[in-house]
């Protein structure tokens, strides 16, 4: 572990928490980089609980899951927010690959990193996912027992929604339309030797014919532009802009959504009880219905909390809305 050095992280940073770069491999060989964040008056010869953090989908730790850290680390927690393999300081020689199988098999090795440390019980080890990685965590919490409660803020299902399109609205014909640009984009990358970047969610025009894009937000805003890629745009591109975030500056390689349009995240979430999950969720963010199908399928012991008044990524930085209360009771109640 080495100390915090030049220093990125878009939220407000509180001097008295003790961050650490760290580093870890997962089964694939992938080395994971993530911030350790040790809780005020830490005490080397003490266990704590631990709790690991990830997300959002195309997000960095300097992001909304340092931020999560940071504050539950304030609140007597052991913390670790990490980025997900071949994205942000993590390896991979190809990079911003989305993969629902080793971003679900990143999350149990934060669990191996933290579980390892002297100060950690690994009988007190959680895991928090942000709006895409929450379907990933629930899936790893699924068939990790390691993780003793899970949590999600403002989940987002990545495979139903680049399978399915938001709210359910992509047709059978535009998934196919899609399919056959994924399979022409398959021949362009083997051609060249490399991935070309696109979107992971592609719209449609009026002739139902997918549109592409080398990133995912541009530099402006347009000015008919829908009122989720505003909230989006604001967030990646405004307040939180982090070079090394996906969503930031880039996009995810153009073939991503085929190994998503495979992998059914969540498939056996049934099987998470009796270990609790709490799901967040805010009422007027785009995701609910999401976060809300989850929770139906999820067995007890388990909580919804919509947050009111909230939109998606209000969830992601907005200390006045994410409700730290519940979750701080939540991880108490649950690692001890």
């Amino acid at each position: 572990m080495t100390k915090l050095a030049n220093d990125t992280r878009v939220f407000k940073i509180n001097p008295k928490i003790d961050v650490q770069n760290v580093r870890f491999n997962n089964r694939y060989g992938f080395n994971l980089a993530g911030h350790l964040y040790l809780p005020l008056d830490f005490d080397a010869e003490s266990q704590y609980a631990a709790i690991v953090i990830s997300g959002p989908f195309g997000a960095v730790k300097e992001q909304s899951s340092g931020l999560y850290a940071q504050t539950l680390a304030e609140r007597g927690f052991v913390t670790l927010a990490f980025d997900q393999s071949m994205t942000g300081e993590s390896s991979g020689p190809v990079r911003n690959v989305a993969s629902p199988d080793i971003f679900v098999e990143d999350f149990s090795a934060a669990v191996d990193f933290v579980g390892m440390q002297s100060f950690v019980d690994r009988d007190k080890i959680g895991a928090i996912g942000i709006c895409g990685l929450g379907s990933h965590v629930l899936t790893a919490a699924s068939v990790d027992v390691r993780i003793k409660a899970v949590a999600t803020s403002v989940m987002y299902d990545m495979s139903e929604s680049m399978w399915e399109g938001l709210n359910h609205s992509k047709t059978a014909s535009q998934r196919e339309a899609e399919k056959q640009l994924l399979a022409d984009q398959r021949w362009a990358d083997a051609e060249k030797g490399q991935p070309a970047p696109g979107l992971h969610e592609l719209p449609f025009d009026d002739q139902d014919h997918p549109q592409q894009s080398r990133v995912l937000f541009p530099a402006q805003l347009p000015e008919d532009a829908d009122p989720v890629t505003t909230e989006f745009f604001n967030y990646y591109r405004g307040r939180a802009f982090h070079p090394r975030s996906v969503n930031s500056t880039t996009a995810w390689t153009a073939t991503s959504p085929l190994s998503y349009y495979n992998f059914g995240l969540q498939a056996h979430i049934e099987g998470i009880s009796p270990r609790p999950a709490l799901i967040v969720t805010g009422e007027k963010a785009h995701s609910r219905y999401m976060a809300e199908a989850s929770y139906q399928r999820l067995k007890d012991p388990k909580e919804l909390v919509i947050v009111p008044g909230a939109t998606h990524t209000d969830l992601y930085d907005q200390m006045n809305l994410i409700p730290f209360d519940r979750f701080e009771q939540f991880f108490k109640e649950n690692l001890k």
